[in-house]
């Protein structure tokens, strides 16, 4: 009667993990779907509101003009929608601001968030954002699969900003490639593509990367998440500066100079 007992036990518990596993997939599953589908509607609503809006008068200016700074976003509110070609066509984000827990990197509608302090897209300096490896829609899942040179884009209301891992030459492990970043009053520093570093280790969202107290003279983006996967013992951080001017913003889809390096991945 014992074993019989025990054998119904151990049954009941290998079924309630199996329903927690699944519904723990299922929970993820659902939430990369929301969180897709809220930046959709965000990078929509920014073409909704440019189609609403009176038209200015045309610019004939030859000069060139450096894009306006965005203002500082209040805290949670959307400003920004990340696209990385590397983790497929459907793959976004939206960006919000601060990297809270629970209202952020948590939320059905959001999934990254933008570490307060740092600078914003298209901005000389740092702009750190952060997400999850694995659960709550797990948006930074793959992002070591991405290799030098490869693009993440940055959409705001106003323009389209593209990054490229950092790592020469191109298509290589950003692990184990570095790249050499103006800097200023120096020559430069080098930085590699991606690394792995303590919990503890705020000098990822410094100005200049791991370069404490360094002024910069390009605009860079970083992206941190947990590492390795389904623990949060390290953080992975991935490197990326802007390439090229901005794309202005004119309330259309994605610009066909944007959408063709979604080309480069098929390669």
């Amino acid at each position: 009667m014992l074993g019989v007992t025990g054998e119904v036990l151990i049954t009941a518990g290998v079924l309630v993990l199996l329903f927690l596993g699944w519904q723990i997939w299922w929970n993820n599953v659902v939430t990369a779907g929301q969180q897709t589908t809220a930046a959709a509607q965000q990078s929509q609503k920014w073409i909704d509101d440019a189609l609403k809006a009176p038209k200015p008068a045309p610019d004939t200016s030859t000069a060139q003009v450096d894009p306006p700074v965005m203002a500082k976003p209040a805290p949670y509110q959307p400003f920004a929608v990340i696209y990385v070609p590397r983790l497929g066509a459907d793959w976004k984000r939206t960006i919000r601001q601060t990297v809270d827990v629970e209202r952020v990197l948590n939320s059905y509608t959001a999934g990254v968030g933008h570490y307060i302090d740092t600078q914003l897209p298209g901005q000389v300096g740092n702009f750190a954002v952060a997400g999850h490896r694995v659960g709550k829609g797990e948006p930074f899942l793959n992002i070591d699969k991405l290799r030098s040179g490869d693009a993440v884009i940055v959409e705001t209301r106003t323009y389209w900003y593209v990054y490229r891992v950092l790592g020469s030459p191109a298509g290589q492990d950003p692990g184990r490639v570095h790249e050499s970043i103006p800097v200023a009053g120096r020559r430069s520093v080098t930085l590699p593509g991606r690394e792995i570093v303590d919990p503890s280790a705020g000098r990822v969202l410094d100005e200049v990367p791991d370069n404490p107290g360094v002024r910069a003279a390009t605009a860079l983006m970083t992206m941190t998440t947990c590492h390795p996967k389904f623990t949060a013992s390290h953080r992975m951080i991935v490197y990326s500066k802007l390439a090229g001017a901005p794309v202005k913003n004119v309330g259309l889809k994605m610009p066909a100079s944007v959408l063709a390096l979604y080309d480069e991945v098929k390669a």
